[in-house]
């Protein structure tokens, strides 16, 4: 037999920390049981009027059961599961109401906490206090027990045997204990885990912090990405024509300076969104009533665009107004990194839907250009235009680059 094997339980951090946690139930359980031994004690007395204890049993029976079936103290449970248990339960749901299942599926698991608990703390208080009142007799200290004290078959004079029962009882509780707490841990999912009702809004949950989260990388894409792009060729092209065109160079420069400080008016509006500020305001989010700077910027950059606007964008509901914004800027974008020549850009603004289309030229055979297509740019783009319902194409026509978009304007935000 490995006798290390045998040891484990006794000494296995694990143990230990459902030791605590089973403890935690006996520390839980004391009020409870100080209100039993009151009202005992009070009903034992034939003095106390039957009427004023019936009347104080009443306030002390809800103070008692009210927490029992509280959420609070669900939490509470689940959070001391997750830390000394080391059950991996999922966190509650916030500001969402308990189903009747749920609550009684916690409250036992909250009445079985208690009484375990109680009854280990009982054991230990009793146990060890005895174990070192014999192991101090052996050793010739007066502790009070005498030759005509009887501890079951033994008397007080059994000192040895006594001692040897109480380091077994100890042992004995020990093992109760990596049992109680290996038990705990097992029915922890199933009175303490969620109902599917729950289960579903966590997911629900989940799926829009993760949409939040691939919504403010498109954001930081389209933005970034832009202002970078803008930047890039006009430093390329500033570089080329320095010595020659001071004053394009000088124009370049601007432009860069214009280009720098608009991607950090959209990088402070992300971070804001991923953190809280003290008066919880952030930057405007840019829409199409932005469009006329973006193009002047984009001509800045040395990039030529052809741009018919038909219809009001004002009337362009928010939230399509700002996708469209951001469709058009990382469409342009795409065409100052892969096209060539000038950019054609036609926005429709109609009674049922928002139409947007972009045309440049692919790059020619050779020039070592990457077409289209390869990265996050599309992918960003479709996901804008899927989660408002509308259609997206972007293909080459002949030696063409074309990108067309609707949404439906009767999308909101």
């Amino acid at each position: 037999m490995d006798l290390r094997a045998v040891l484990r339980p006794l000494i296995a951090g694990t143990t230990w920390r459902r030791g605590v946690f089973l403890l935690l139930g006996g520390v839980l359980a004391l009020p409870y049981a100080v209100l039993v031994v009151t009202f005992v004690q009070l009903f034992g007395d034939h003095g106390a009027p039957w009427p004023v204890v019936l009347a104080l049993l009443v306030p002390a029976v809800l103070i008692a059961v009210v927490p029992v079936f509280s959420g609070g103290s669900r939490s509470l449970e689940i959070a001391a599961v997750r830390g000394l248990l080391g059950v991996d339960l999922p966190e509650p749901v916030p500001g969402r109401r308990l189903d009747r299942e749920t609550r009684l599926r916690a409250a036992l698991w909250i009445g079985l906490h208690l009484v375990s608990g109680a009854l280990v703390v009982a054991a230990l208080f009793s146990a060890v206090p005895m174990t070192l009142a014999f192991i101090v007799a052996q050793a010739g200290v007066d502790v009070g027990i005498t030759d005509a004290d009887r501890f079951g078959p033994f008397d007080g004079g059994d000192s040895g045997w006594l001692t040897l029962g109480g380091l077994l009882v100890l042992v004995g509780l020990g093992y109760a204990v990596a049992g109680l707490g290996a038990l705990a841990a097992s029915m922890a999912p199933a009175l303490l885990g969620p109902a599917p009702d729950e289960r579903i809004a966590a997911l629900e949950q989940r799926a829009a912090r993760l949409a939040e989260r691939n919504r403010l990388a498109r954001e930081l894409h389209d933005s970034v990405g832009h202002a970078l792009t803008v930047a890039t060729l006009q430093a390329g092209a500033a570089r080329e024509v320095l010595d020659r065109d001071p004053e394009f160079a000088r124009r370049a420069l601007t432009a860069i300076e214009e280009t720098g400080r608009r991607a950090m008016d959209d990088l402070d509006h992300v971070l804001g969104l991923l953190r809280e500020t003290g008066d919880g305001t952030v930057a405007p989010q840019r829409t199409l009533a932005d469009l006329p700077r973006l193009l002047a910027a984009t001509r800045t950059a040395g990039q030529p665009v052809r741009s018919t606007v038909r219809g009001t964008p004002a009337k362009v509901p928010p939230v399509v107004s700002r996708e469209g914004y951001r469709i058009i800027q990382e469409a342009l974008t795409n065409a100052a990194r892969h096209g060539r020549g000038p950019v054609t850009l036609r926005v429709d603004v109609a009674a049922d839907g928002l139409e947007i289309e972009l045309v440049n030229a692919l790059p020619a055979p050779g020039s070592g250009t990457a077409e289209p297509g390869g990265g996050r740019g599309l992918v960003g783009m479709r996901e804008r235009v899927l989660l408002l319902g509308g259609g997206m194409t972007a293909e080459p026509e002949g030696d063409r680059w074309r990108v067309r978009v609707r949404l439906p304007i009767g999308a909101t935000g």
